[in-house]
């Protein structure tokens, strides 16, 4: 559950819009949608694509794609940021590049033309070109190789990969908590000068196995996975560093066998220091080491303790010329950047206040300055700041009421912004770095917008049982009738630091539709979600779930007092953390919310991986209270209502066992439920299954929100 989702749709949705010409209409006259234009695909013109672009050539040119209506073909095209001259640019958008292709290397060059490097009947896996071009690094069979392109003369590096012993290859735990999906399980890093790779070494012997069954063939099989559930012993692990033409691993000095974490390494620029993240199992204490990749030996850089818990740090950018590194720490409660020397020692504070920020997105050394994203004119929006390294002086870069994405030049001379809000559709704009507009570049908004029925969310508040201010957005029905009780449709993610509510566009034409139908939508964060940055997240150590669902609460119970609002019919949905939400609306929130689909659900804290309930919980043996109070099953004799539960059969991060508990425990209770399995299918739906589960979740919200019967259209392929 490591990953973050800054703007996940909160609705339900799918598809797009279509309506042939027609003479401009009335505002009453306006067009709803139709079911094969929010459920099957149509075309529509009620938005439109914004340009494609693809980064940066240079400081003055940006990359974009273009499409040749003579030909048909795609065209990337070097746009001059100041005149918006375009030319054909020639080389690979994204550079010579690797894939593996047949189980075996490709290498594609500067000129289009692919090379195979490998041929054999095992599977390379992760080649990743070093700095300088000439070499690939790969693993196979859990051992560490690299090749040079010119020669493909190959180097293994590690002998002992085996079924629990991975080189440069991650343990299931760090690969979904810490080094994240994004590495498709990479676990080693070139240096700058591609003359070394620091790599992790997992040794999983001692991590318990968790059977995964699968149905398939007439005598179905286990997967066995080598998975940490809170409390277990984790892998051991050791970082080394070893020269590109081979030869010894040095080995970082840290003892394997302690109860320990290694985070995502960063090389100096000079690659003569490996910087490592490190741990206690605690979590509440990150160090920075310097490692000399030459003998092992490790020089503390930097320390940090927090009484809840730390987070990993995503990059240390580095300045130039030894000058110093950036830290973005949110231990004084909210997310700040901070200034330090090569050794370690605060050199400034940046950024304060009770704001976030969240991420440096360039640096201009020559003037000093530090470009990144915050959340400071409100936490539902992201814009552009520069600070000054000199004086702390901080200015905004971006412009209004909207939400900000930005694409930012090296240097930091212009930037794209793609920007909107809950209103206004997406647009796209080339800004100079001092916030001037240079060029609009494109405006989302289709020829056909004004012609329909659109909903309009609205972002609004509401307050918790202990004061606390938290924001909600409400999409009411696009034809709503006075003194008519309509449904509620609550979707949630509700992990820690992974909000759904901003103020930006979302539309979805699947959202549209239920608008359409009658149902309200409704979009709430919890006090864990950012919004309040780390104070409060820190709200919930020890307690992973209880203040959340009843912050839920407290804004379904404003819901429910409303004039619009059918009180027997508040229903929650989400997938993972929000299924797991879901599960304690209808058992500990029972008295507040009646109906609930939930996906691919933890249920018991118990259950998951070590690292990410650990961070939040400690361990069962330290906290036996709080993974009581935390656990669905413990209020599953206040179930009442309808839940729908969903889980694949072969879901390795939430394990079908989470679902399977809980129904036994409503069984025993002998409470009336509804229960879906997808055989096969790991976490969420892909395939044939996905249309038959969202065909199901259309199906309950007419069954039992919206009491009219169910579209056969729903049914066809």
């Amino acid at each position: 559950m490591r990953s973050i989702s800054w703007f996940t749709p909160a609705c339900l949705g799918s598809a797009a819009l279509l309506l042939a010409a027609m003479p401009r209409l009335q505002a009453q006259e306006k067009q709803d949608v139709t079911f094969e234009q929010a459920f099957r695909g149509q075309a529509t013109d009620i938005i439109q694509p914004l340009p494609v672009i693809k980064g940066w050539a240079d400081a003055e040119h940006y990359l974009e794609m273009r499409r040749d209506a003579a030909s048909g073909r795609t065209q990337a095209m070097k746009v001059d940021a100041r005149t918006g001259k375009a030319e054909i640019y020639t080389a690979p958008v994204d550079g010579p590049s690797v894939e593996v292709r047949d189980r075996d290397i490709y290498y594609k060059g500067v000129d289009g033309n692919s090379i195979r490097l490998t041929n054999d009947t095992l599977e390379e896996k992760n080649p990743t070109l070093s700095p300088d071009g000439r070499y690939v690094a790969f693993t196979r069979n859990n051992d560490l190789y690299s090749l040079e392109i010119t020669s493909k003369k190959e180097t293994r590096y590690t002998q002992d990969g085996t079924d629990v012993i991975y080189n440069g290859w991650s343990s299931w735990v760090y690969y979904e908590e810490i080094l994240g999906r994004p590495t498709h399980y990479r676990a080693f890093w070139w240096s700058p000068d591609s003359k070394q790779i620091a790599y992790m070494h997992f040794d999983d012997t001692k991590v318990p196995v968790f059977p995964i069954y699968s149905e398939r063939g007439q005598h179905g099989y286990l997967e066995n996975t080598r998975y940490p559930k809170a409390g277990d012993p984790n892998p051991a692990v050791k970082v080394g560093v070893v020269p590109v033409e081979g030869g010894n691993t040095i080995w970082a000095d840290f003892n394997e066998k302690d109860d320990q974490y290694f985070g995502m390494p960063f090389w100096t620029a000079d690659s003569k220091q490996l910087w490592m993240q490190w741990m206690p199992r605690s979590q509440d204490n990150l160090k920075i080491y310097s490692i000399d990749p030459k003998t092992g030996a490790k020089k503390a850089i930097y320390s940090e303790s927090q009484k809840t818990w730390v987070d990993w740090f995503d990059a240390v950018p580095f300045l130039q010329n030894n000058q110093g590194f950036l830290l973005q720490s949110d231990k004084t409660g909210w997310s700040h950047l901070y200034l330090h020397n090569m050794d370690g020692s605060l050199k400034k504070q940046l950024t304060s206040g009770n704001w976030t920020v969240k991420d440096v997105v360039a640096t201009d050394e020559k003037n000093q300055i530090i470009y990144f994203t915050a959340r400071k004119e409100a936490s539902t929006r992201f814009d552009l700041y520069k600070v000054s390294m000199k004086t702390g002086a901080i200015t905004r870069l971006t412009f209004g009421n909207y939400n900000h994405i930005i694409n930012i030049a090296p240097g930091g001379k212009y930037f794209i912004t793609t920007y909107s809000n809950l209103q206004t559709p997406d647009r796209m704009a080339l800004l100079d770095n001092n916030g001037k507009i240079v060029r609009e570049l494109g405006n989302s908004k289709g020829s056909k917008f004004d012609q329909y029925n659109l909903y309009k969310p609205e972002l609004t508040t509401y307050k918790t049982r202990d004061g606390l201010v938290l924001p909600m957005t409400i999409t009411m029905p696009v034809h709503l009738q006075p003194g008519k009780k309509y449904p509620i449709l609550i979707s949630i993610y509700g992990g820690p630091n992974a909000g759904t509510v901003y103020d930006t566009w979302k539309f979805s034409p699947g959202s549209q539709w239920w608008s359409q139908e009658g149902v309200i939508q409704v979009a709430i964060d919890n006090r864990s979600s950012g919004q309040l940055g780390k104070t409060g997240m820190n709200y919930i150590h020890r307690q992973l779930g209880k203040y959340e669902i009843e912050d839920y609460m407290d804004a379904a119970m404003w819901l429910r007092s409303q004039p619009w609002a059918d009180p027997s019919k508040i229903c929650m949905t989400g997938g993972s953390f929000g299924g797991y939400m879901t599960d304690m609306a209808l058992t500990y929130g029972a008295d507040v919310f009646t109906h609930g689909m939930a996906n691919f659900a933890v249920t018991d804290w118990q259950l998951y991986d070590s690292h990410y309930t650990e961070r939040y919980m400690d361990t069962p043996a330290e906290n036996p209270e709080g993974y009581k109070i935390t656990s669905v099953m413990t209020y599953a004799n206040r179930y009442k209502g309808l839940l729908r539960m969903a889980h694949g059969t072969m879901d390795d991060n939430v394990h079908m066992q989470n679902v399977i508990q809980l129904v036994d425990k409503l069984q025993s209770l002998n409470k009336h439920f509804e229960f879906m399995l997808y055989p096969g299918e790991r976490h969420g739906w892909r395939g044939p299954n996905a249309l038959h589960a969202s065909t199901e979740t259309a199906r309950f919200i007419y069954t039992h929100l919206l009491d009219k019967p169910f579209p056969s259209a729903f049914n066809a392929k």
